[in-house]
């Protein structure tokens, strides 16, 4: 722990101590939430009172309640696109360093054309051909950042590829599998984290944006993006249906983003280093 605090700085402490307060807020807030997700305890639109201390949103409920109630399925939906991103994209971006020449080719062409396309139009086309719900968001969602993720780890690999200790294992005639689990990708963690960083910023957007839209999750489920659609038309008369779970998007989006940045600054250090583990290996 105190190694990661000094990796982390000020900034990068401030940044991971948000991310943690939303998390705990996400995965606690059903359990001690005053009232059901759609259970109505008032007027629509009342301002907060000492029963309900956000107020109510456009149909009488509890935005306190929804609100801790919504959180889940946004980091849900948004960890299991960027975990099927990662999955496929550092697959091919690893194969695709390590086996130059058509196999790289004929992995990396067709993302080519993937990464041409907006991700809201592959959203969009995906709802449309297949319907809403979280499936659509997650496969959207990964189809999305796919091709980045596997020109950065391709890139980060083959950076990686010429060090000694991974010619040395190739000569000893390790499979291709082998190499890129124990050689490279111990030591391309510090370029995956810095993307990450961004990536899980694009991803919750993207997720929230989905549910905003209504590609996605479909009301009476309580989602932060939902809150923030069903409850605009009201956001003179009752603003914090709208503001809160928008800040509870925001905070925890720019706290990923500056954890991950204080963690891969230069002059960081947080594990080992590929000359440090090379010189382990020598």
């Amino acid at each position: 722990m105190r190694r990661l605090s000094r990796a982390l700085g000020p900034a990068g402490g401030a940044g991971a101590l948000a991310v943690v307060v939303i998390l705990a807020l996400a995965l606690v807030g059903p359990f001690v939430a005053p009232h059901g997700a759609a259970e109505r305890v008032g007027a629509a639109f009342v301002a907060p009172t000492s029963e309900a201390w956000l107020g109510t949103d456009q149909l009488g409920r509890d935005v306190l309640s929804r609100l801790l109630h919504g959180g889940r399925s946004m980091l849900l939906l948004s960890c299991a696109a960027l975990g099927l991103a990662y999955l496929v994209g550092g697959a091919i971006g690893l194969v695709a360093a390590l086996a130059p020449g058509p196999v790289e080719t004929a992995l990396m062409r067709p993302l080519d054309v993937l990464l041409a396309l907006p991700p809201f139009l592959v959203l969009a086309v995906l709802a449309t051909g297949s319907g809403r719900g979280a499936v659509v968001i997650v496969a959207a969602v990964g189809l999305a950042n796919i091709p980045g993720i596997a020109r950065v780890v391709r890139t980060a690999a083959l950076e990686v590829s010429v060090r000694g200790w991974v010619e040395a294992a190739t000569a000893r005639g390790e499979r291709i599998a082998a190499i890129a689990c124990r050689e490279i990708l111990p030591n391309i963690t510090k370029p995956l984290l810095a993307d990450a960083g961004v990536r899980i910023t694009t991803a919750i957007s993207l997720v929230g944006t989905a549910n905003f839209l209504g590609l996605g999750l479909q009301p009476p489920l309580a989602d932060w993006g939902l809150m923030i659609a069903e409850n605009r038309s009201g956001l003179l008369l009752q603003p914090w249906a709208v503001l809160a779970p928008a800040l509870c998007i925001a905070v925890l989006a720019v706290g990923v983003n500056v954890t991950a940045d204080a963690l891969t600054q230069p002059g960081r250090r947080y594990g080992g280093t590929p000359a440090a583990i090379e010189g382990g290996r020598q």
